[in-house]
């Protein structure tokens, strides 16, 4: 069972996604910001085949956190969502450590495919 990290600030879209993600029978860890996430990765010791995270969060947001994530745990794939264009845009230059950039809102369905096709992506390399 894949073990998902799912950072995001906002209350309802983690719930939303955690239910969502759940439904496929992943494990579920959820984490307010940036930095609750990277201690949750640290203590577990990067046991998580995935991390989505949102990008625009207090404390951390999610492309430091990506930074992090990727430079401690390099077996972690990353997903980030965002419903901001210029967030979107700092993303672009993290393709190397990014799996995909999920724009809000998205559909149940959305969030789903994307996160078997990102856990796929681990099981080819």
């Amino acid at each position: 069972m894949p073990r998902i990290l799912i950072a995001d600030d906002e209350e309802s879209m983690r719930l939303l996604v955690a239910r969502a993600i759940a439904m496929d029978g992943h494990e579920i860890v959820t984490a307010e910001d940036g930095a609750e996430a990277l201690e949750i990765l640290t203590r577990d010791s990067g046991a998580f085949d995935l991390l989505l995270t949102d990008i625009k969060m207090p404390v951390m947001d999610g492309i430091a956190l990506a930074l992090a994530a990727a430079r401690d745990f390099p077996k972690v794939v990353i997903l980030l969502m965002t419903g901001f264009a210029d967030q979107r845009e700092r993303a672009s230059g993290l393709d190397a450590i990014v799996h995909d950039v999920i724009t809000k809102p998205f559909a149940v369905a959305d969030i789903r495919t994307a996160v078997a096709d990102a856990l796929a992506s681990r099981t080819s390399d």
